[in-house]
Formats: C-alpha cells, sequence, structure tokens
C-alpha cells in the first residue's frame, strides 16, 4: 500500500513520534511511505519520503493551527506534482482533518474535564497548553468521525475514549506501545559506579528516578517534592530527567527553596536516558493520567522496580509487591510508600527490578511492529 503519515515530530524524544518510528524502521520494506511532519529522523530515506512541512514548531497551539492550514496544501501539491494516489492516510488525534486512522494518544476534550484543573498549569505557559488542548478537542469530534479506524495504545484508554465519544466504540482496536527491551537492557561494560560519582551520589545512596518530558505537575513532582520533605534521610536521592530549558530552571529554583537541593538533581532534557536509569535504584511515576506512558517502560526495561500510581497501560504488567509498589497521589501516602522502598534489602529491590525486566518484554519493538503489520495487511484486505 501507499501510506501517508501526518505527525508533527517523528523523533526519539517525542512521545507518538517515537512510536510512528519504531512502527516505520520495521514495517517500512512493506509499504511505500510519506510523511508528511514537521520533524523527522528518516530511519530509510531510499524507502521513506519525507514531505517537510515549515510549521513553527512553539507553541504548540500555534503548530496545530499552522499544521492544519499547510499540511493539506502539501499533500496536495505533493498529489499533483508527483501523481501519488495514497490507499491509507493515517494522522494523529485531531491534527488532521481527512484521513483513514487516527492515532490518538491523547483525548483532550476528556482531559480537559477530568484532569486539567490537577493539572497545576500557570502563567502564560499554562494558557498556552490549555489553548493547545482546547483546540484540539474542538476538532476531536468531526476527525474521530471522518477516520474509519481509531488505534489507541491501552485497554483503559480504549474505554476512557469511547465512553468520551460513544460513537467510536466499533473503531477502535488497542496497538500497545513498545520499548526496545534489548536496549534498554544495561551493559556490563557501563560502570555504574563512576557515573553515579559524576552526579555527586555516594553508594549507599538510594537513587530515585523521575523521568518526564513536561507536564511536571500532572506528573507528581511536586507531590513527589513535598513527601521528600518528610524524610529526612540524606541518603534518599531523587533525579528528574526530562523538560525544557525553562521547566528544569524553574524547578531548581524551587527545591533550594525547598532545601533539597543536596538530594534533588534536575538534569532536564538528555538525549539518552539509559544511563540515569541504569544510575537508579528504582523508577518513580506519580502521575494522574496516562494512556500508556513510557517512563514505566523504559524503567522496567532497564530492570529497576516501579513505583507508580495506577495508570493506564501499567496496570496491563505491574504486580504490587513483585515488581514495584502502587502509590497514591497524596504526600502522606506517597512518603509512606517511599519509606518502604527504602527498608527493603539491596538483593530484594534488585529482584523486583528483574520481574519489572521480564514483565515487559512482550512490549518489545518486533512485536509492536508486528501489531502493525498484521493492522495495515487487515485494512488492506478492505480496501
Amino acid at each position: 500500500m501507499k501510506i501517508a503519515i501526518f505527525d508533527y515530530r517523528i523523533t526519539r524524544n517525542n512521545a507518538v513520534g517515537a512510536c510512528h518510528l519504531r512502527m516505520l524502521e520495521r514495517v517500512c520494506s512493506e509499504h511505500e511511505f510519506t510523511v508528511f511532519a514537521v520533524d523527522f529522523e528518516n530511519p530509510c530515506p531510499e524507502r521513506i519520503t519525507w514531505v517537510r512541512i515549515p510549521a513553527p514548531r512553539r507553541p504548540l497551539a500555534l503548530l496545530y493551527i499552522a499544521f492544519h492550514l499547510l499540511a493539506p496544501l502539501y499533500y496536495a501539491a505533493h498529489h499533483i506534482f508527483h501523481r501519488t494516489r495514497f490507499d491509507l492516510v493515517q494522522f494523529v488525534e485531531s491534527n488532521l482533518l481527512f484521513g483513514d486512522v487516527a492515532y490518538a494518544h491523547s483525548c483532550h476534550h476528556m482531559f480537559l474535564q477530568r484532569h486539567w484543573r490537577q493539572a497545576g498549569a500557570t502563567g502564560w505557559r499554562g494558557a498556552l497548553r490549555w489553548l493547545d488542548h482546547w483546540l484540539h478537542s474542538l476538532l476531536e469530534p468531526h476527525a474521530y468521525r471522518t477516520a474509519r479506524r481509531i488505534v489507541v495504545p491501552s485497554r483503559g484508554f480504549a474505554q476512557e475514549f469511547a465512553e468520551t465519544y460513544p460513537f467510536t466504540s466499533h473503531k477502535i482496536q488497542v496497538l500497545a506501545n513498545s520499548v526496545d527491551t534489548q536496549a534498554m537492557r544495561r551493559p556490563q561494560s557501563f560502570d555504574r559506579d563512576a557515573f553515579r560519582r559524576d552526579l555527586h551520589l555516594q553508594a549507599d545512596d538510594i537513587v530515585l528516578a523521575f523521568v518526564a518530558q513536561g507536564h511536571y505537575e500532572l506528573k507528581g513532582l511536586p507531590l513527589l517534592l513535598a513527601a521528600l520533605t518528610e524524610i529526612p534521610s540524606p541518603h534518599l536521592k531523587l533525579l528528574v530527567v526530562g523538560g525544557s530549558n525553562g521547566l528544569a530552571s524553574s524547578y531548581r529554583r524551587r527545591v533550594a527553596g525547598m532545601g533539597l537541593d543536596s538530594r534533588v538533581t534536575i538534569l532536564g532534557d538528555q538525549k539518552d536516558v539509559r544511563p540515569y536509569l541504569w544510575a537508579a535504584d528504582a523508577l518513580v511515576h506519580p502521575s494522574r493520567h496516562e494512556v500508556f506512558p513510557l517512563a514505566p517502560l523504559e524503567g522496567a526495561a532497564a530492570g529497576l522496580p516501579l513505583l507508580v500510581t495506577q495508570l493506564n497501560g501499567v496496570e496491563e504488567f505491574f504486580r504490587e509487591g513483585e515488581n514495584g509498589l502502587l502509590l497514591q497521589r497524596d504526600v502522606p501516602s506517597l512518603s509512606a510508600c517511599l519509606r518502604r522502598f527504602a527498608q527493603i534489602p539491596v538483593g530484594v529491590r534488585h529482584a523486583m527490578g528483574d520481574c519489572a525486566q521480564a514483565a515487559v518484554q512482550r512490549y518489545n519493538s518486533a512485536d509492536f511492529a508486528l501489531q502493525w503489520s498484521k493492522f495495515y495487511a487487515e485494512v488492506q484486505a478492505h480496501v
């Protein structure tokens, strides 16, 4: 088939884009893909055509509007000049108002209704984030009525999505997110002790890793910081990986104001999160809501116990007490859970990490690509 894919950023450090990228890396030999994107780390230029959409990357609300205006024009121009007729058009959420397959990692209408007030977004950044969600929610009904199929990454999110838009229930198909389980495994050559020393961590420190590209508030970082203030142990440390320079800087000031600067390191955006996971003793993710978060998948694949809230996708492989501990989203419960984890013997923590690593093997990239291959074969049979 000739397949057109519309996505803002198909790159490794973008949540939805990374999923598209892993699929394209393995399925590009089976179909002819043309990608309409602002940014694209093309894994196979000889097989995949990239049509660059010159839209501004920030703010997201402006990107959303510009992509809606420019992407159809570039699509039409490509059709005219190359005489290409696509068998399938795939797009992300409501980023396009025509197409056959919607790949949904968020339901913006539901998010605004159920979770926005708890997101903690304030100031002009918060206003722009709200505007982006509102614009998406405005066009979601049309986009999802137009799509013949809607792909979502978890069973829990599929249920939430169908509750929000009942007319989509017969269109929804679950294709679970993936993680490169082999790449996330800590190599024997990694000098964990030396890396920890570079981060000013002591041998007896218990190190928690918090990983998020943004949305610190929704993902529970303020709660986590407040919980740490209730635990006087100087050996319980936190690494915060991910987030823009501005967000990271604001939280460094916040951490200093709370007197936690000797225990919390705000690292900001990193090209490779793996060394920080390999240096940690657990992955902590007290998020309020997720579709199928990548951070717990990567943490588990790196061999870390998971300290997580009850989340879509994660609940499909998480087992309390076996591969991690379940968190509640309030400071007393969170601090109690952190204390409980700190008291677990090292050998037991390692065993929990091994169980977590084994549990996520079924989410490997090869199986993820196979799911998409079968999906496209089914679609092709009905074209």
